[in-house]
Formats: structure tokens, sequence, C-alpha cells
């Protein structure tokens, strides 16, 4: 039997101990730990050990890939024992039955093992439109400084539904202001804390194209169901509201390229786009970059920035993990000319609550 790495076991530690971990993962992750910790070559320790060379565990989301995996074959009915136990298909989950629970997990492991040493080759991708009620913030800061339509460039964009942002509903602004489709399927509805944002500003998209190393296409039955697959089981508003993204998604084609991300912002920002504020975002996406990639990122980032005008602004805004990073998330926001650096916002990794740091001090770019 092949090892099982230590690093394998630290990872699974780590996400089990996680604060924002779902109540159901964590449970689900003590059973995966006690049942390697009884013997590594039991079902859990003998798929994991087959981890493929060049995942960094932790880094790469490993325990997330098992879980994953285990969840998609739940969501094609290929599990109904295990099933009872998962909000996203109708069942329940309740700690209090860990003995239930643990048995039949452990059996679904077991039963699917050559299908869940597989999916531990595939990376993790949520694309969580949760995010979006955040990054709109950011968004709307760069419309009312600079007056122009956007063009928005996104790496990481997974399936693209967050590119799709503009499509979406957000309500309960300063003075009961909202911004978006008043008819959309995907509402944000409770989502801002105090200091509210004042949501009434004009925003036109001229443009939305993203990147990502593994695109999925949001229109396919397979790119849909491993979108809600990486979901965790038990957040079923996560669920209803990547199901309404989905439904929304053939109405507003993106462009997506299967590129590397230096690369292709390299690419995108060699040439001034006049009449556009250019806005390179990410999110959550940072950390999963190795380090010459985040160089040559913001390389060309602040350079096109040092070409800027204002007939041509350009704007970096990303949420990723700030100073309380076991907590919650940053969304940040550069603008050039003049390299303005403001925080837009704090919020949860999956987009909710969203607490706006007020109006950002960008002065008028026109």
């Amino acid at each position: 039997m092949t090892a099982l790495d230590a690093s394998v076991v630290a990872a699974l530690r780590y996400q089990r101990d996680a604060p924002a971990t779902s109540p159901m993962y964590r449970h689900a992750l003590r059973v995966v730990v006690d049942d390697i910790e009884r013997s590594e070559a039991g079902p859990c320790g003998s798929v994991l050990a087959h981890t493929p060379a060049g995942i960094d565990p932790q880094r790469d989301a490993l325990p997330l890939r098992f879980l994953g995996g285990i969840h998609r074959i739940v969501l094609e009915g290929r599990a109904p024992d295990l099933a009872r136990f998962y909000p996203s298909v109708g069942g329940t989950f309740d700690p209090s039955w860990p003995a239930g629970f643990a048995d039949v997990f452990i059996a679904t492991v077991r039963d699917h093992h050559d299908e869940l040493v597989a999916e531990l080759a595939r990376p993790v991708q949520t694309n969580e439109v949760g995010r979006c009620a955040a990054l709109l913030l950011g968004f709307l800061a760069v419309a009312r400084s600079t007056g122009l339509p956007l063009r928005v460039l996104e790496i990481g964009a997974s399936a693209g539904l967050n590119l799709r942002w503009s499509r979406y509903r957000y309500e309960g602004g300063a003075g009961g202001s909202a911004w978006g489709d008043a008819a959309s399927v995907l509402r944000f509805e409770g989502v801002f804390e105090p200091p509210l944002p004042d949501l009434d500003v004009p925003v036109e998209v001229a443009e939305a194209r993203g990147c990502d190393r593994d695109p999925i296409d949001a229109t396919s039955e397979a790119g849909a169901l491993t979108l809600r697959s990486f979901v965790w089981a038990d957040q079923t508003e996560r669920f209803r509201a990547l199901d309404a993204a989905l439904q929304l998604a053939p109405s507003l084609p993106v462009v997506l390229e299967r590129a590397d991300a230096a690369d292709w912002v390299e690419r995108e920002l060699a040439v001034a786009q006049a009449g556009q504020a250019t806005v390179v975002e990410h999110s959550i996406v940072w950390q999963y970059l190795s380090r010459p990639a985040r160089h040559r990122i913001r390389d060309a980032i602040e350079h096109a920035g040092a070409r800027a005008s204002r007939d041509a602004p350009v704007a970096w805004l990303r949420m990723e993990p700030g100073q309380d990073a076991a907590n919650s998330a940053e969304v940040r926001l550069t603008l050039w000319p003049g390299a303005h650096a403001v925080l837009v916002a704090r919020t949860g990794y999956h987009g909710r609550p969203v607490q706006s740091i007020g109006e950002p001090a960008l002065p008028t770019i026109r």
C-alpha cells in the first residue's frame, strides 16, 4: 500500500479545526481523521494515500477535494444511505447522530474508492456568487469616480458566475437604495451591515472577460454538478444562490479562457482601452497563485496603472484574506491614475455579511 504522507493528515486536521468550516464538514473531517488514526490502511487512508504528485494538501485544499468527491456521488443519487444526512439533497444532518453518520460515511468511501482517488485530482471550484455583494461596492466606487463603462477582467474566474454580477439584484443599501435588475432570480437581501452603502450608482459593463487554469462551463450539466459538489452540503442558502446564478448564466455569455493568470493579465493590460475603466478583479485566488505569478500580476497591474489616464483608468479590485484572516476577508481597491488605495469592505469568505467602510475616499477621475 502507498504510504499516507503526514502533510495530508495535517491538512485534514487544519481544515477540521478552521473556524470557517461548516458544522457538517467539521464533523465529517473528524470521522476521516478518526478512521485514519485507527488504521492508515482503512477506507479514508487508502484513498488519500493516492494524493496526486505535486498537490500541496493544504494550499490545494485536498480535504475539500475529498469531501467534494463524496458530495458529487451523493448529488448524483448514488449513495442513498449517506444522502439521508445531506441537506443539499433534502437530508438532515444532526451531530447528535455520530455513529449512524460515521458508519455510512466510511462505507461510502470504501464502496467508491477508485472514483474518490480520481476526484483528488479535481481542483476545488466553488465560484461563490455570494461574494458579488461585497465586490459590487468596489465596482460602484470605480463607476462613481470615473463615470466610465467598466471593462472587467477576472482571474480565477472558474465558471464566470461572478463576471455576471451585473445580472443580480442587491437590496438593503442606505436610504433603501438597491442596485440591479429588480426581476432577477438571484437577489441579495439582508447582506449589508451598517454603515449601509449607497447603492444608487449607475454602472455600465462594457466587457466582462475571465481566465482560469481549468474553466467550467456553467451552462452544462457536468459543469453545474462540479460547482454544486464543492458547496458545503449543509449550507443550503449558498445552494439556492448558486442554482439561481446557474439559471441566469445562459442569458449573459462571458468570455472565459483557459490560461495562466500572469500571462493573461500581462496580455490584457498591454494596450490601454480608451473610454473604459479597466478593472482587474479576483476573489480568494491570491493564495493559490505561486509567488512568481503574484509578482508578475502585480507588476503588470502597476505598470498599466502608471500608463493610466482619465480616459483610460485602471483599477485593481480584490477580495482576499485580510488582517483578521481567520474570520473575514477584505475588499480592497486601487485606482489609477494616482494609485489611490482604499479599503472598501470587510466580509465573510462566502460573501456574508458585508460591512461597508463607508463611501471610499476616491477622487473624481474624469
